[in-house]
């Protein structure tokens, strides 16, 4: 016990030891080190200390250590998407998507919560044995908080979905629970990514013009950002790839300057995309060379460079486009931003520095996984109640390509789980002792792997799949239920990805259906007689009218983390009643969207989409039913945009099975505004109800929200009018309207 004592007491008092020694020739007691004057104020003095060419290397992501002022070398570049990534073992959690369709801000804050004392555990251990690399640092280039235009897009996957205000809800608890709550230090830096106009096309984001409408801008792009920086205090903002109005995002003074520090007084720093400055003269030819593009980034606020081209800022200096207070401004912010994190203080001083390795990957986190993954999983259909299945199944057939793949588990930006469980092994785990008659067949090859094969032997493959299919429709006729795991993988969609797969390209897709290898078997399976639960595994909306239309379950599994199979199989058997919700829409076809590279929103989303959806925002059933009741509006008449609305309606659980219901609440616009949303998310709630209870629900928003872009003005204004209020299950099944009067 004492040997494990000391080794912790060495391990946390090891910076501060190191820094004390590197300061020994420094006289008297530097302004930088002490601990009783502000943070900025030791910033600035630590800055003043630095020659101009170790204060050019202090702006790249991988800074180098200063010996002499003891300055240990640190590495900006971290990753928590889902939990820490690209760092070894850590707890997974579902992906960015899943976590959205959770509709619960409180459950993702304690999620970020687990994630940043991961990350401190694992920052500890690293210095500890004094490594200092990428990966290994305190400051988070997570949560991605782009609005989720376009089905096609790749990256989707990391978002929180379609809408600004789910969006802003759950990024807001990501960004608590992952910067902490202490009043002087944070546990970690957030960083909200990528600002602020950015949603594909991959392959096009080097060198891709976004021109949104000032009102889309205001309205879609910007809200998200806006609240994580006003709101949850983000100390962090990564500017993204591609040009937004003519001027690359990591030089566009219209938004780092005038929206992000004038408007917003964002007090933190910009970091840009990974070699996204070069791409000023590589891609964009916005300037021929890496000086003045690096000057460009530097004057319009982006303080830090992920990439090697702030070298060439001794260069810009030199030409006169820079000039060394400019250095100065994003130093200081970045050398703040390391102080606040504890680097440069006593462990005793720093809440979060009896944090040891032993607080990573634990069993507690890996059933807070679970729990995350169970609230994320949505039902989309259940016919004649075939879900949750019955105890008169005694024998399953498992079939599909993604069926026992960890891939699916895991999403991209991911860590290392140590036992990550597949959706066959959480049927095999769960299933109970009188269903022991379960058999697998992949009766499809994964698409990625299908089409490798198809290159090298075209017969050969389609005589391998025959064999593949016949085996499953071998066991699916003894069983007593088939559930299909199918859909698509994040080794098809993700971050410019090299895929030569049909209706992928480029990390993007270009069609939104389910690979018509596994609809061919599915059509086979159905047609068999069998009953058939579709699993669907998917960062992205598909277009899956057949299933809707023939199969009678179908679940939604996303890339549900590291107990994801564990998950799942609770919701297939009843142990966890399911209410995750869409955060996207699902459409019937590609065919019903604009074109991708078009950054408008008009016909996108369930604000603007005027069709008919597959599954509409919002949508997701549950194994009891819930009667809406007693809408009340508590003051029908606001003069006030400083006031919040509130909205109580009783909920009552109907059916047989204690479980939860997302309450939603929507605002349609007076009918005197043009071009405004279809409806509009404002406010929502998820309750837990037991079955035959009720609960009066209260659903509260401010009157801001009712705020709208007007374009002549130049600036947000809130129209005098009725609004109609819209309570409901989803953005389609509205149960209740009220009325609200804004003088």
């Amino acid at each position: 016990m004492m040997t494990r004592l000391f080794a912790f007491l060495a391990l946390n008092l090891l910076p501060i030891c190191l820094l004390a020694q590197s300061t020994a020739t420094v006289t008297g007691n530097p302004v930088y080190l002490n601990t009783s004057l502000t943070f900025r104020e030791r910033a600035a003095d630590l800055v003043n200390r630095l020659t101009i060419e170790e204060k050019i290397l202090q702006m790249q992501y991988n800074a180098p250590a200063v010996p002499r002022l003891g300055i240990p070398e640190y590495n900006w570049w971290n990753e928590c998407l889902h939990g820490v990534a690209r760092n070894g073992t850590a707890t997974v959690f579902p992906q960015a998507i899943g976590m959205a369709a959770t509709w619960n801000p409180e459950l993702i804050r304690q999620e970020a919560d687990i994630i940043s004392t991961e990350a401190r555990a694992k920052y500890y251990e690293a210095i500890g044995k004094g490594e200092h690399g990428i990966y290994q640092g305190l400051t988070f280039w997570s949560p991605n908080i782009n609005i989720f235009r376009d089905p096609r897009w790749g990256r989707g996957q990391e978002t929180y979905g379609e809408d600004p205000l789910l969006t802003a809800e759950i990024g807001k608890a990501f960004v608590r629970g992952l910067q902490g709550d202490d009043p002087k230090y944070f546990k970690v830096i957030s960083t909200a990514k990528h600002f602020a106009v950015h949603s594909g096309p991959e392959s096009e984001r080097h060198r891709f013009d976004a021109w949104p409408s000032m009102r889309d801008l205001h309205e879609t792009y910007l809200p998200a950002f806006e609240a994580l920086v006003k709101d949850a205090k983000v100390y962090s903002v990564m500017s993204c790839y591609n040009r937004v109005y003519a001027t690359p995002a990591s030089a566009n003074t219209f938004l780092l300057k005038d929206i992000l520090r004038d408007k917003w007084n964002f007090d933190g720093y910009v970091v840009s995309d990974c070699w996204a400055i070069s791409d000023f003269y590589n891609f964009h030819k916005f300037v021929p060379s890496a000086d003045k593009a690096s000057a460009l980034a530097v004057r319009a606020g982006c303080d830090l460079a992920c990439g090697n081209e702030y070298p060439h800022l001794n260069e810009a200096i030199k030409s006169g486009y820079l000039t060394e207070n400019d250095l100065n401004i994003s130093l200081t912010r970045l050398f703040e931003a390391r102080m606040k994190l504890g680097m440069f203080d006593p462990p005793s001083m720093v809440p979060y520095a009896s944090i040891t390795p032993a607080a990573n990957n634990t069993k507690e986190n890996s059933a807070f996984a679970r729990k995350v993954a169970q609230e994320s999983i949505v039902l989309l259909k259940n016919e004649n109640n075939l879900l949750p299945l019955s105890k008169k199944v005694k024998k399953i057939a498992v079939i599909g390509p993604y069926a026992n793949d960890t891939s699916v588990l895991l999403g991209n930006y991911n860590g290392t789980p140590t036992a990550p469980v597949t959706i066959l092994q959480g049927i095999l785990n769960n299933a109970g002792k009188g269903m022991k008659n379960i058999e697998f067949r992949i009766g499809v090859e994964r698409p990625e792997v299908l089409a490798r094969r198809e290159q090298v032997d075209k017969a050969q493959s389609e005589q391998d799949e025959k064999k593949l299919a016949a085996e499953a429709m071998e066991i699916a006729g003894k069983s007593d239920v088939v559930i299909f795991v199918g859909g698509i993988s994040p080794n098809l969609e993700g971050e410019e990805m090299d895929v030569k797969v049909d209706g992928f390209a480029g990390g993007d897709r270009t069609n939104l259906d389910i690979p018509s290898a596994q609809m061919q078997l599915l059509q086979k399976i159905k047609a068999a007689g069998k009953p058939v639960i579709l699993v669907l595994t998917n960062g992205s909306a598909l277009s899956c009218g057949w299933a809707k239309d023939n199969i009678p379950a179908i679940v939604e599994a996303w890339y549900p983390g590291q107990e994801g199979g564990n998950a799942l199989t609770d919701v297939l058997f009843g142990k966890y009643n399911p209410a995750g919700r869409l955060p996207v829409t699902f459409y019937n076809s590609v065919n019903d969207l604009p074109a991708f590279d078009d950054y408008s929103m008009e016909g996108r989303t369930y604000k603007y989409f005027s069709g008919k959806p597959l599954f509409a925002f919002g949508h997701g059933l549950s194994y009891s039913t819930f009667k809406y009741s007693d809408v009340k509006v508590a003051k029908p008449e606001i003069s006030s945009a400083d006031e919040a609305v509130d909205v109580t309606v009783t909920i009552t659980n109907t059916g047989k099975y204690d479980g939860d219901e997302v309450v939603q609440l929507y605002v349609k616009q007076p009918a005197s505004l043009q071009s405004q949303p279809i409806k509009a998310l404002a406010a929502f709630s998820r309750v837990n109800l037991k079955a035959g209870a009720s609960a009066s629900v209260k659903l509260s928003f401010s009157v801001k929200q009712l705020r709208h872009f007007d374009t002549v003005a130049g600036d947000y204004k809130i129209e005098p009018g009725d609004y109609t209020l819209l309570i409901g299950a989803s953005s389609e099944d509205i149960r209740l309207t009220a009325s609200l009067r804004v003088k």
